[in-house]
């Protein structure tokens, strides 16, 4: 009797092994790259300065003229803009022809 409660719990147990693995899977491909990013990106906009050329998350390129508490002023073209600081998902990315400029100087 004790024999077949313990083999039911270790059916129990086995039946949950492939939700385990999925779950695990799940959180190494989707979950753990996701908190690297975020945390990179945190890091980022904590150490945003005067003169960062940066990219917001409305597809402005500009760059910061000013550093405030919870926002930035940001130069973009003829415009001038507050924004928040979360609204910053990256530095610009120098143009192909902007390497090559300088490199050959």
């Amino acid at each position: 009797m004790n024999v077949g409660i313990l083999l039911q719990a270790g059916n129990a147990f086995l039946s949950l092994v492939p939700l385990l693995l999925i779950f695990l899977i799940f959180y190494v491909l989707i979950i753990l790259p996701e908190r690297r990013r975020r945390k990179k990106l945190q890091e980022l906009i904590a150490n945003l300065k005067v003169g960062d050329k940066i990219v917001t998350t409305g597809g402005i390129y500009g760059t910061i003229i000013s550093v405030r508490d919870e926002t930035l002023v940001v130069r973009s073209d003829q415009s001038r803009l507050e924004i928040a600081r979360n609204a910053v998902i990256g530095l610009q990315q120098p143009r192909p022809e902007e390497s090559e400029r300088a490199t050959a100087k």
